[in-house]
């Protein structure tokens, strides 16, 4: 049992010998995702080994907002003998969504099930899937009884996913697929299963490919070996699928749908590998998005908040403070918050020069405690934690990026909640989990920070500024693309 079941517990319990009404759970809001049209799920087949409630709080808990159901699983720790299935009765169900509620967690698909060429049994399951706001049922159904599911598809508008095993199953050929699908509605097609696919020797940007126009989800899979059988599951972007370029296929294709990740290895505790698949697909769905850029700042500024004359824009747009201002109150800011997003801009100093990039600022007054610091300087400031792209007295870059004194140098900082990663000059250099950071002044290694508060305490949105040091610096082609 969970901490936040038995707080819920004892609280009932207080509230029935006190005579207390206690008010519903409300519940929790689904948050918008990172690439619009790209949802990304946890397949509670990956916590096969807990029931399908331990699935939901395992799915929070790695940061994922959407669950694929299968059939089977056993449904409640309370509930002995209820399984999560289709043929479950109403109030069952209703202690389901209740759960997914509570957790803001949303169930989109449900599979792999058997969708027989029998309509009676093929309607338990769209009626099931109907009730419960399932977009699309993965299956793997005889071909004889397409005729019917198609029917039924159109009917409930509700898809059906061809799901893909490994050889020898029916489907694990693209081809297979492909045939099945020809002629049918768009509410046909494939669940793309990449790591199966690598089981059979099969490479899956060219699977994809070949599927294209007719894949409506996936149980997205890197593996550590191509072509093997016994190949198990690795986080994404770390095994032998190419996991980049397979979501970079996606995205050329416009494809709009659910990435479930089924994690097929360390049963017991996968958690950690879990959450890391999501952080790697929410970098690259970042970066992918199609979500507009804007300018940062408008060209007259008054979008901005600084003390009036200080900064302005050249006629060829770089943004720099005056080279008479003097003070320590000068810095730039823009008047929108910002939670998640993906910045993009170059900045110049000079031999010496010393400057930052302020995000998420909860307090613009407050700042030295409410924003984090992306360390701009022609090297370093000599402290532990002080060198061009550091997250300021917290973490130091990964590797030395920086150009020479006076030349442009390129970030791309992307925040993506708990996550903070800095790219300079093409380099990957702070790849930050603002979770670790659990106390005041104090680093995830025992080294010390001058912040009173905990980083992971931090605001997650705020205000972005650019500091001035009262050294020279220069700014240009700021540009921002908001993913929240």
């Amino acid at each position: 049992m969970t901490y936040k079941t038995r707080l819920t517990i004892i609280a009932a319990v207080l509230a029935t010998s006190l005579f207390i009404s206690l008010e519903p759970a409300v519940a929790k809001s689904v948050p918008k995702d990172t690439y619009d049209g790209w949802q990304l799920a946890v397949q509670a087949w990956s916590f096969n080994k807990f029931t399908f409630f331990e699935a939901i709080e395992k799915t929070g808990a790695a940061g994922m907002h959407h669950i694929e159901a299968y059939p089977g699983q056993s449904l409640s720790p309370d509930k002995p003998g209820a399984k999560m299935h289709h043929l479950m009765p109403a109030r069952l169900r209703a202690d389901v969504k209740a759960k997914l509620a509570e957790a803001g967690i949303k169930l989109v698909n449900y599979g792999v099930v058997a969708l027989p060429n029998d309509e009676a049994k093929c309607r338990q399951v769209f009626d099931f899937a109907k009730d419960m706001g399932i977009e699309t049922i993965v299956s793997e159904p005889p071909e004889e009884a397409f005729d019917l599911i198609d029917k039924l598809c159109r009917e409930y508008k509700i898809n059906v996913a061809i799901h893909n095993h490994p050889e020898p199953s029916h489907y694990w050929n693209p081809d297979t697929v492909l045939k099945v699908c020809k002629g049918r509605s768009e509410y046909i097609g494939a669940c793309a299963d990449t790591g199966h696919w690598m089981r059979s020797g099969i490479n899956p940007i060219e699977a994809l490919k070949k599927l294209e126009g007719r894949i409506k989800s996936l149980h997205f899979k890197d593996l550590n070996e191509f072509g093997n059988k016994r190949a198990h599951d690795v986080v994404w972007g770390t095994g032998a699928g190419d996991a980049r370029a397979m979501l970079e296929e996606l995205d050329r294709q416009g494809f709009k749908g659910v990435f479930a990740i089924e994690y097929e290895y360390h049963w017991e505790d996968n958690i950690a590998e879990i959450k890391k698949c999501g952080e790697f697909f929410n970098k690259v769905a970042a970066e992918l998005s199609r979500a507009e850029y804007k300018d940062l700042f408008e060209k007259d500024l008054s979008n901005a908040v600084q003390k009036a004359g200080t900064w302005s824009f050249d006629g060829e747009g770089v943004l720099s403070p005056r080279s008479d201002a003097h003070g320590w109150d000068l810095d730039i800011w823009t008047k929108e918050r910002y939670g998640n997003f993906l910045l993009e801009l170059e900045y110049r100093v000079e031999q010496g020069g010393n400057s930052g990039v302020f995000i998420r600022t909860g307090s613009i007054k407050n700042w030295l405690n409410t924003a984090i610091e992306v360390q701009i300087h022609s090297s370093t400031d000599g402290t532990p934690h002080g060198q061009c792209g550091a997250i300021y007295d917290c973490l130091s870059p990964s590797k030395k990026a920086v150009k020479a004194a006076g030349e442009w140098n390129h970030y791309v900082i992307t925040c993506i909640d708990n996550k903070i990663y800095v790219n300079l000059n093409g380099e990957d250099i702070i790849d930050m989990d603002l979770d670790l950071w659990t106390q005041p002044h104090k680093n995830p290694d025992g080294s010390g920070n001058k912040f009173s508060t905990a980083y992971k305490d931090m605001p997650r949105e705020g205000h972005i500024g650019f500091q001035f040091h009262g050294n020279p610096v220069w700014f240009k082609d700021l540009r921002i693309k908001p993913l929240d």
